[in-house]
């Protein structure tokens, strides 16, 4: 069987094209398997997981641990609002601590950008990176793509815009890497105050006009507004955010074809999208969190594979 090129997932940016085949392959092996009645695989009986979040998570959480529990593993949860980092203890003595108990492999959210590479430096366990500060977020990136190629056969030459608070979201910077390695062509959309400076130096149209991004695009990847990481305001309210960068069933309607209508979730209904938007054919949304435990699923496989007990 072929392997990935590297030891932990990191970023995307770590990662070449054949990884990504392979991981997609994978997943679509897996989500055979959470397909039947039966959804657990004997596959990873021997190996123990702990998910490290320093970050509030819900879906990416759950979505790790179904995929760990899926797979036979071991799984340590480990909440650190509620542990000695508050403390003061240092990541790595929590890591080190953790691994002492015979842990193989670590997905870890941090609020600070790098966290999982520092981390792999310095311990001895496979590390996934489930988002680290407004940086990356590999199995968002990954998921959201494998759900494109499902619906649209090939993730190749798609027109694929991300709209919204591309500044703060580390699932926008992860989606750029993993389509354009694929050969997609991406746009960005939103205000200009939401826009990285840096942001035309990753090789991405960018526009700041909705219709015209939408009219571009086959798919568009709605983010939400991230309020919670903003100390200033970006833009002069959520109302007017939602009339210039919304996208409501009428818009959608009035454009020359139709699109597919993506969110990586928490949804803001009636800001980034009304919920006519959410629940409508034209979104995947629900596809998206599917495919997430499949493609957590083939990461977590792929690289146990390469642990030698």
């Amino acid at each position: 069987m072929s392997e990935l090129s590297v030891n932990h997932l990191l970023g995307i940016k770590y990662l070449n094209k054949k990884d990504i085949q392979l991981i997609f392959e994978t997943a679509d092996h897996f989500k055979e398997v959470i397909n039947r009645p039966i959804k657990k695989v004997p596959s990873l009986r021997d190996i123990t997981i702990a998910n490290l979040f320093f970050e509030n998570s819900t879906r990416t959480k759950l979505s790790f641990e179904l995929a760990e529990k899926r797979l036979s593993a071991d799984v340590i949860n480990f909440s650190a609002s509620q542990s000695s980092v508050k403390k003061g203890e240092t990541l790595i003595d929590t890591v080190n601590n953790i691994l002492s108990m015979k842990v193989d492999m670590v997905v870890m959210r941090h609020p600070n950008p790098g966290a999982g590479v520092f981390l792999s430096k310095h311990v001895n366990a496979s590390i996934i990176n489930a988002g680290d500060g407004a940086h990356e977020h590999p199995t968002q990136a990954l998921l959201d793509s494998y759900s494109i190629r499902e619906r649209l056969g090939d993730v190749k030459g798609k027109n694929v815009v991300i709209v919204g608070d591309i500044l703060h979201s580390r699932v926008a910077l992860s989606n750029i890497y993993a389509l354009q390695l694929q050969g997609a062509n991406v746009m960005v959309c939103g205000p200009k105050t939401l826009l990285p400076k840096y942001i035309k130096e990753l090789g991405v149209k960018v526009e700041t006009n909705l219709r015209k991004a939408l009219n571009w695009c086959d798919v568009a990847n709605m983010l939400r507004v991230q309020n919670e990481r903003m100390d200033i305001s970006y833009f002069p309210s959520t109302r007017e955010y939602t009339q210039q960068y919304g996208v409501n069933k009428a818009l959608l309607n009035s454009l020359d074809k139709e699109i597919i209508i993506m969110h990586p979730g928490p949804i803001n209904r009636g800001v980034e999208i009304t919920s006519d938007v959410a629940d409508s054919d034209q979104a995947i949304i629900l596809d998206q969190v599917q495919n997430g435990v499949a493609v957590r699923m083939a990461v977590i496989y792929l690289l146990a594979s390469k642990i030698k007990h």
